[in-house]
Formats: C-alpha cells, structure tokens, sequence
C-alpha cells in the first residue's frame, strides 16, 4: 500500500521538545520535495518545513527558523521535523505531504503550499501545553 504515515506527536510542556516523523512506504522519496505544514482550530493551513530529498535542501517558514528543524534518512525513506523550544502557539495538527512536482518555495516568510500533492500523511496531534 502506497502511504505516508506522520508520526510522533504528543503532548508536551512549553520549551518542550517533539520529533515528528513522516514515513513513506510503497514508494521512496527519491527527488520527492517533503512539506511539513499545520493546522490549528480556526486558522488557515501554515507551512512549516519543506527539503528536497533530492540535494537536501532545506526550507522553513521565516518565524519558525532557528527553533525547527527538517532532516531526511532516505535509507529509511523518512522525513523528521525536530521541533524544539515549542510553544502554545505551536499546538496543531501536523501533517506532511510528498510530490514529485513541487518545488520548496518561501514567500513572503512563508512555506508556500499546494492544494494537492501526490501523497500527504494522516496528521499528527501536537498539543503544547503552558
């Protein structure tokens, strides 16, 4: 079955930390560009993260820098988001999605995203508490 499955979430205190995981099967992530975005209750869709399985390059929402990190293993076709220092503002749900087609791109500060993409995980619960 071909599926990403996001993993890793919780709960945890404020300045906390949580590594999330976004793994792929039935297919590999070979020049797939991996998108990290959240959505919380009442707010539109946010990017966080996007990495290029490609060459690695990594990409992140300008308010997020510095406290998020993406990171790839492609010979366990997985993608992580360490998410450390978080805050109650970071409660969301989180998801990550895969295509073949996209391109990492920041605008305006932001992790642009997509309305479709070739696969997209089931999301993951994270919930940071003050």
């Amino acid at each position: 079955e071909v599926q990403l499955q996001a993993s890793g979430g919780g709960l945890v205190q404020a300045g906390g930390s949580l590594r999330l995981s976004c793994a792929a099967s039935g297919f590999t992530f070979d020049d797939y560009r991996v998108v990290w975005f959240r959505l919380a209750p009442g707010k539109e869709s946010e990017g966080v993260s996007c990495i290029s399985s490609s060459d690695g390059s990594t990409y992140y929402a300008d308010s997020l820098k510095g406290r998020f990190t993406i990171s790839s293993d492609n010979a366990k076709n997985t993608v992580y988001l360490q998410m450390n220092n978080l805050k109650p503002e970071d409660t969301a749900v989180y998801y990550c999605a895969a295509d073949p087609s996209m391109d990492c791109t920041v605008v305006g500060g932001k992790i642009r995203l997509y309305l479709l993409y070739n696969y997209r995980g089931q999301g993951t619960q994270v919930t940071v508490s003050s």
